[in-house]
């Protein structure tokens, strides 16, 4: 942010300025984003596209950057206001990237802070939203340093910024450090972590093995007996656990049943069909599915945010002509549920789904009817990427949801990461990314509502908010439009 403040001050036109976001931007998102690459090399077929993912996505989104710095730059104003001004200008294109085509907040400015379990607990006060504002103002900061002819300002900068960051550590310190979490009396985890490869994972000849091995692996070892999982009241496998589905297939069902102990269920996710109603094919649905210690499922809940290309085609017929149909998992795609709703499990708080990337947008942690949950649960299959940054990135999103919530997180990855979050972000069991094994654990309780929890009213919510700060700003003649082609970016001109 410090180098977008250089570069904004040095430019002399408008396209200056929006190249330069662009350029800026674009580095941003290659140099965080080019793991993707790495699922167009489980089907060879598709490796002529890895080029287009990992150079077009970012050029795509760049352009939220080029954007800012645009409007940053028309809108120039000389000292500590065209810091604010980028600040917020970059934040409010942060939460439209996403929302715009049905969105993609990926490694948000703010998750600077998600590294840090300290400096991400400010997150449950103002959220991924707040984070991202916070990063673009605190660390654009320094530029001040080194920008500015007025030793009033050349100080004032670099002091905000290292009193800002030292407050939000100190903040994060005394919030873990005097609070302790209670756990749900009477529940027991076992979260099962597989490493299946994802060339296996759908091909419906290693059913027998895939089965098997996640059942001998789930009891620890003594399928077809029980004893393995004796004191575990919720058995938890990952996103599209089956090459095959298990509605429908009530063999699978009753093995399964065999290891459960009585009263004990399972989460999985898994693939859901529903015939069409003119009996010319099937809906599939990407879903969490509770089966009991009977073998009947009594629960279901179906993914409502699907990835494009990776789950559905997105302008279907232009795409059907390069071939891209077979990229999916499901014939014809799957179908995405019209309402995320809460999953009921037996002697489990009342639950909510989050499947795959579903889990790093923020306003998709909360019930459209306002019901508060108390965990969140989280199956994915970042197997597509291998030991890439992308599975840390991925659980690092994740991650910040419980802290925003002050709800705690169970998550089952087919390769990594799973784990046990408490509502203050702290891992009380996990299995690292790429590891085939289980862990068991308590439940934490959720906290009470969070600051962020009760004022979070969604996107646009925030995008009012931010809106209604810049038009303040510009009311006040803090903002107003730049009237010379080049003003330095000193103080005292």
């Amino acid at each position: 942010m410090t180098m977008a403040i250089f570069r904004l001050d040095h430019c002399e036109t408008f396209k200056q300025a929006f190249l330069s976001g662009w350029c800026l931007g674009f580095g941003y998102f290659v140099a965080g984003l080019w793991w993707i690459g790495s699922a167009f090399l489980v089907e060879s077929q598709f490796i002529w596209a890895m080029p287009f993912a990992i150079v077009g996505l970012p050029a795509a989104l760049a352009f939220f950057f080029a954007i800012a710095f645009a409007l940053s730059f028309y809108f120039w104003r000389p000292g500590l206001a065209r810091v604010l001004i980028f600040s917020l200008i970059l934040t409010t294109t942060e939460l439209l990237r996403g929302e715009v085509l049905s969105g993609f907040p990926w490694n948000a400015i703010g998750m600077v802070f998600g590294s840090s379990i300290e400096l991400s607990q400010i997150a449950s006060i103002f959220g991924l939203h707040g984070l991202n504002f916070l990063a673009a103002f605190l660390f654009s900061l320094p530029a001040l340093f080194f920008a500015e002819r007025k030793k009033t300002l050349r100080l004032t900068g670099p002091l905000i910024f290292i009193i800002g960051v030292t407050s939000l550590y100190l903040f994060g310190y005394h919030r873990l450090n005097t609070t302790q979490s209670e756990v749900v009396a009477g529940v027991r985890i076992r979260i099962m972590q597989p490493a299946v490869a994802q060339d296996e994972k759908f091909d419906k000849e290693y059913s027998a093995r895939i089965l098997t091995n996640y059942l001998s692996l789930s009891s620890r070892g003594s399928y077809p007996s029980a004893d393995g999982m004796n004191g575990i009241t919720h058995l938890i496998w990952p996103e599209t656990a089956f090459p095959f589905l298990l509605d429908r297939s009530p063999k699978a069902r009753e093995e399964i049943s065999r290891i459960l102990p009585k009263g004990a269920v399972l989460l999985t996710g898994a693939v859901r069909a529903e015939d069409k109603p003119d009996k010319s094919g099937r809906f599939y649905f990407n879903s969490i599915q509770v089966l009991d210690d009977l073998g009947a499922i009594t629960a279901s809940a179906d993914k409502v945010h699907l990835v494009p290309f990776g789950e559905y085609l997105p302008f279907e017929g232009m795409i059907d002509f390069f071939g891209l149909r077979d990229f999916i998992a499901a014939p014809g795609g799957f179908v995405a549920a019209k309402r995320r709703q809460a999953l009921t499990v037996p002697s489990w708080p009342l639950t909510l789904p989050l499947i795959c990337y579903e889990v790093i947008f923020p306003e998709q942690s909360q019930l459209a009817n306002g019901e508060r949950p108390g965990v969140l649960l989280n199956v994915t299959n970042d197997a597509w990427f291998g030991l890439t940054p992308g599975p840390y990135q991925h659980f690092a999103q994740a991650r910040l949801r419980a802290i925003e919530q002050g709800i705690p997180l169970v998550r089952a990855a087919n390769n990594g990461i799973s784990a046990i979050i408490d509502p203050y972000g702290r891992e009380r069991a996990r299995i690292e990314l790429g590891e085939r094994g289980i862990i068991d654990g308590d439940l934490p309780k959720a906290l009470p509502e969070t600051v962020y929890s009760r004022i979070a009213g969604g996107p646009f919510s925030a995008l009012s908010l931010f809106m209604g700060l810049i038009g303040i700003l510009f009311t006040l003649g803090q903002i107003t439009p730049r009237r010379v082609s080049s003003i330095s970016a000193t103080s005292d001109r």
